[in-house]
């Protein structure tokens, strides 16, 4: 029986790459797993606990950041980037500045991206063993404990910016990440340098100031955990640092130079669905529970539930205009059988009488 031969496995990364590029994929770049630079960065941040209600960060041991601890046997990690980008940044800086319309993270005015960069990633795992026979792997796209922008750094597709997001310079931040885990001793790339300068953009834009010092964000100011992550009340002292921003907030990726660079998606999954990237704050606030259900099958968006829809587009109202349209919305769901939607509503209606009490004073 003739020996099994042994891959090239410098010939194998190339070809990798090849296919990431056929299955669309704008960058494939691969690490190897020493990640003790950013386990001690992420202990660090628990330490201080910055991630909040975020249990699940702190759980796992050292799965996170010792890779082979998740899965055994991995001795290199494929990561791919997939760009995002739905339209012009210009429309979102725009949005923020209509306080009757709802702002939605970019990133989720599509479909849910997790199960088109699985497939793809299964398909590139696929061609693998296609070309060299069954191998050790396991695909993630923010399914498990996984570092993913620190191995995305080390695998050269990019640099953490002082927001925390991985920056590439050639495409800016707009890009989704995920990985595969192999058993292949598949050749590193090189990272690369570090470009952010001495450039504050993100800091001095951030609504909350969550990012509290260059590359340290504390989550538990951080708008993208109080509107998305947070399942109780948002502090009352944040509320209105909100704006109109009721599912996450780009605020430091729509300030950062380095997007210049970003290029729209190809994706046809990615581009808005149900009019939410210029839906007005009363629109959304009317959808009914099986409403909610309906419009947001196959998006992120789902996963934070029609109460929590509700409570964030309760906080933006409150932070808009007193309008009767408004008021009254907000008076109907006082009657609302979830205390935290009567909360937050209680909240915006104070907030728009005092408003309105103010502007009638300074007309008299």
């Amino acid at each position: 029986m003739p020996p099994i031969e042994t891959p090239d496995f410098q010939q194998l990364a190339l070809q990798i790459k090849a296919w990431g590029g056929d299955l669309g994929f704008q960058q494939i770049g691969i690490s190897d797993t020493d990640l003790s630079a950013a386990e001690r960065h992420l202990q660090d941040w628990l330490s201080k606990h910055r991630h909040g209600d975020m249990y699940y960060m702190a759980a796992h041991g050292f799965k996170r950041s010792r890779p082979a601890l998740l899965q055994a046997g991995t001795r290199s990690i494929v990561s791919a980037r997939m760009d995002y980008l739905p339209e012009d940044p210009s429309r979102g800086r725009e949005l923020l500045d209509q306080p009757a319309t709802a702002f939605v993270s970019r990133y989720a005015l599509g479909r849910d991206y997790h199960k088109l960069l699985r497939n793809r990633l299964q398909k590139l795992a696929d061609k693998i063993a296609a070309e060299i026979g069954p191998f050790g792997y396991r695909a993630f796209v923010d399914s498990a404990p996984v570092l993913e922008k620190a191995i995305a750094e080390k695998a050269g597709l990019g640099w953490i910016g002082k927001h925390s997001n991985l920056i590439n310079r050639k495409a800016g931040s707009w890009f989704f990440l995920g990985e595969i885990y192999t058993d292949l001793p598949l050749p590193a790339d090189a990272a690369v340098g570090n470009h952010c300068g001495q450039c504050t953009a993100c800091l001095d834009i951030c609504p909350t100031q969550a990012i509290v010092a260059p590359y340290q964000v504390d989550a538990r100011r951080c708008v993208s955990y109080l509107t998305i992550e947070l399942q109780g009340s948002i502090p009352e002292h944040l509320r209105p640092l909100l704006g109109n921003r009721i599912y996450g907030c780009d605020d430091c990726q729509l300030i950062c130079p380095w997007n210049r660079f970003a290029k729209l998606s190809a994706e046809a999954d990615f581009k808005p669905r149900h009019k939410l990237d210029h839906s007005s704050l009363l629109e959304l606030f009317g959808w009914t529970e099986s409403e909610f259900l309906r419009k947001t099958e196959g998006s992120a968006i789902r996963r934070i539930g029609h109460k929590r829809w509700l409570r964030n587009i309760a906080v933006a109202l409150g932070n808009g205009i007193a309008s009767e349209d408004s008021i009254t919305a907000l008076r109907q769901k006082l009657l609302h059988d979830d205390e935290g939607v009567r909360e937050h509503a209680d909240w915006a209606l104070r907030r728009l009488n005092t408003h309105r009490s103010t502007a009638e004073e300074r007309r008299g």
